[in-house]
């Protein structure tokens, strides 16, 4: 009922639910008479030429159990909001329970948080069972973006590799996931053309060795310097100053085939990483900061096995 501002929401939706109530409660005993020794009437409504409907009442038991559910929905409604804005004689509500577990998890929990934000981060990654508190807060925070095993997928880059776009030391991924990063590739298409969209591309394609237009590089290649390199880097290396990725590895957020790459240049590309800081709470993150790390450093995973 939060949604509904107007007081006249909540008299409406009481009106119709009681009214509701009522038109149950009336058909179920217009129903439920029974009829007079005899024949029973016929319906009129008749399948397969010979079966025939009758207007036969309802079992007992049967009725019996419409009076019950109704009983129970009305006991409900007093004691449980459901009629507009009361909120029902126990006072219950979904927020109210959330922030009661929520405080009883703070009181069992924080102090295990606490005691792994107080040991550096090294420590954190070489400790088994912060490994395990952090990959149970990824795949209920991050796996629904970076799968369940950090594999990634189209726009979410793997976590499982050293291909970083802002860089992969434990203090960058911590900074990532308080702050978030948000990634802007320009749109390019206006600036070049169609022409010079897929000449770029076909140097892209070059610096990875993929299949390309060795005809149109070079022209692709000035035409890179010009526009994208002051991101990407002379050498097309990426900048993670600004999240530009590394074009000459053949590791690729959106795909490097040569249909997405002028996708990609022509429209560019928007990519968000929301901020964790005010949902999870520095200890949390130093936790999951730990284990995202471990994920693309054997020495921090073998150094938690061995323990």
């Amino acid at each position: 009922m939060s949604d509904f501002v107007h007081t006249g929401w909540s008299l409406y939706i009481t009106i119709v639910t009681i009214v509701s109530i009522i038109a149950c409660l009336a058909l179920l005993f217009i129903n439920s008479k029974r009829r007079a020794p005899g024949a029973a009437e016929q319906t009129g409504h008749v399948w397969d030429e010979d079966l025939v409907e009758y207007n036969n009442p309802l079992p007992r038991w049967w009725i019996s159990l419409f009076y019950i559910t109704i009983v129970f929905g009305i006991l409900y409604l007093a004691l449980y909001p459901g009629l507009g804005t009361f909120a029902g004689l126990f006072g219950w509500s979904s927020q109210h329970q959330y922030q009661d577990e929520d405080a009883k998890a703070q009181v069992l929990y924080t102090p295990i948080f606490e005691k792994y934000l107080k040991q550096d981060l090294t420590q954190v990654a070489a400790n088994l069972e912060a490994q395990k508190i952090g990959q149970r807060l990824f795949l209920t925070y991050c796996a629904q973006c970076h799968g369940s095993d950090a594999g990634g997928s189209r726009g979410f880059p793997s976590l499982r590799d050293n291909d970083w776009l802002y860089g992969g030391t434990l203090e960058k991924i911590k900074e990532t996931i308080m702050g978030g990063r948000g990634g802007v590739m320009p749109p390019m298409g206006p600036a070049l053309g169609e022409e010079g969209v897929n000449a770029v591309a076909q140097y892209v394609l070059s610096l990875s060795g993929s299949k390309h237009d060795v005809s149109r590089v070079e022209q692709g290649k000035q035409t890179f310097m010009t526009f994208c390199a002051a991101c990407h880097g002379l050498d097309a290396k990426g900048g993670q100053a600004v999240g530009a990725p590394n074009l000459t590895d053949n590791i690729w957020l959106y795909s490097g085939d040569e249909k997405t790459l002028i996708e990609t240049i022509s429209k560019g590309r928007n990519g968000n990483m929301p901020a964790h800081k005010d949902l999870l709470g520095e200890p949390k993150v130093h936790l999951l900061a730990a284990y995202v790390y471990s994920l693309s450093h054997a020495d921090a995973r073998k150094s938690a096995q061995t323990q």
